[in-house]
């Protein structure tokens, strides 16, 4: 009974996803159209057609990615909302590598400018992390803020001194042929960036299983107080979690650029980074669970053109699914079961009241 217990509590995300599909529904029948011929289109393009599932996999990596940005500060006790400024960032700081440096070839080029899309963000996220250390600075605030302002940033990059000559909008000069990624799907936009993503997550899932490291982060997020008992920095900590948070969301930026742009475009990102927020939350900050919550959100944003084209349903109710599955995600991992726990309580057997005298009472 205990067993059946925690497995439903452990399914209540997948629990949540359902009813928000199902509320969805509700909101696809208001505008005409047929839930099942909409979800069966989304789930055969998205998943089971070669160019649809090339479209996913083009946007699960950066989302994969933002969502272990977000994790990793997490099991720090830091929120990291500004994925979205650090992806911008190391698009910037990826795009300037690649446009700067010498003649190389790919097996160096390649790594040398996605290095520096990681610096980029990196150093982006320690400035929110830094605050948070030493000056007690909200971290939310801040790196929500950060993110208009590396938006903005690279608004002006490309809009002076990188822009390339003649160009009606925009945009960078073109990068060379040999810091761009390799293709993972031929003739598709599909390139290796989502292997980076797979093989982060399972790294990061074992650091944080297996070894001081993780723990010592563990203990920090759960007790700041215990952790500086037992002897941890606990700034250095706030700080370099951020930063491998920025990291990797600058990963995902200079991913974008040289994997998929090829150029470093004004308003580049449509979002990435604030979706990564949501596969964390789907994830529950699990770094297991993120390529599955990526791979979710790419899907339902990857058919959404599908789901238009195939059964008439607006793009904005799409975006109406993806907030309701966001919040009732959310309402489900602040719920701990207590409902259950009683539920199953009041069906526990109670032992029966004997009438024979208890031997180890005195007599009268």
């Amino acid at each position: 009974m205990t067993r059946l217990r925690g497995m439903l509590v452990g399914l209540r995300v997948v629990a949540a996803i359902a009813a928000a599909l199902g509320l969805g529904s509700i909101l696809i029948l208001a505008t005409g159209a047929d839930p099942l011929k909409a979800y069966t289109a989304l789930v055969h393009e998205a998943l089971f057609d070669y160019w649809g599932l090339s479209n996913t996999i083009v946007k699960t990596s950066p989302i994969l990615l933002a969502a272990l940005a977000v994790i990793v500060p997490l099991r720090a006790g830091v929120y990291n909302i500004g994925g979205e400024g650090q992806i911008y960032m190391g698009g910037l700081f990826g795009t300037l590598a690649a446009l700067h440096l010498p003649t190389l070839p790919s097996m160096i080029a390649i790594p040398a400018a996605l290095l520096c899309a990681m610096m980029g963000g990196a150093l982006w996220a320690s400035i929110a992390g830094l605050l948070k250390a030493w000056r007690g600075i909200n971290e939310v605030i801040v790196t929500l803020l950060m993110n208009y302002i590396a938006i903005y940033v690279v608004s002006f990059a490309v809009s002076g001194p990188m822009i390339a000559s003649g160009a009606p909008y925009p945009y960078s000069d073109e990068i060379p042929e040999q810091f761009r990624l390799p293709l993972l799907m031929p003739q598709t936009d599909a390139h290796i960036g989502v292997i980076f993503g797979v093989a982060a997550a399972v790294v990061i899932a074992f650091v944080f299983a297996r070894t001081a490291t993780g723990l010592s982060l563990d203990i920090v997020g759960k007790s700041p107080t215990a952790a500086r008992y037992a002897g941890l920095n606990v700034k250095a900590h706030i700080v370099a979690s951020m930063a491998s948070g920025g990291m990797l969301a600058g990963l995902a930026g200079g991913i974008e650029v040289l994997g998929l742009k090829y150029r470093l475009f004004h308003l580049f990102s449509p979002g990435y980074g604030f979706d990564g927020v949501v596969a964390a939350f789907i994830a529950n900050a699990n770094p297991a669970f993120a390529p599955l919550s990526a791979l979710f959100l790419g899907a339902l944003k990857s058919g959404a053109s599908v789901m238009q084209r195939a059964a008439g349903v607006e793009g904005t109710v799409v975006d109406a699914i993806v907030g309701l599955v966001v919040i009732l995600v959310a309402a489900s991992l602040a719920w701990k079961g207590d409902l259950l726990v009683g539920l199953f309580d009041g069906f526990r057997l109670k032992p029966v009241p004997s009438d024979q005298p208890n031997p180890t009472e005195p007599k009268q």
